[in-house]
């Protein structure tokens, strides 16, 4: 058994729970028929809801976050750390 401590950053939590409600909210969307690239892409553009379906809670979950948040981790995740 590993007895050693493991070390987390509160960014690396962040940017997990970010993932995972991307993740859900992208899978929430589709399951309702809808692109959601360009569901999530037309929310973060103008910053309106309406863009989210409600479906599964996914409305109420992205705009949780912060917006700016959101298209950091896309950005990081695109471009890598070190942009």
């Amino acid at each position: 058994m590993n007895l050693d401590t493991s070390l987390y950053s509160v960014e690396q939590f962040d940017q997990a729970y970010i993932e995972a409600v991307l993740h859900e909210v992208f899978l929430a969307l589709k399951e309702k028929g809808y692109d959601p690239t360009n569901q999530i892409a037309g929310y973060l553009m103008s910053g309106d809801p309406g863009y989210i379906s409600s479906y599964r809670n996914a409305r109420q979950k992205i705009v949780s976050i912060d917006r700016n948040l959101i298209i950091e981790f896309l950005l990081k995740k695109v471009l890598g750390e070190e942009a």
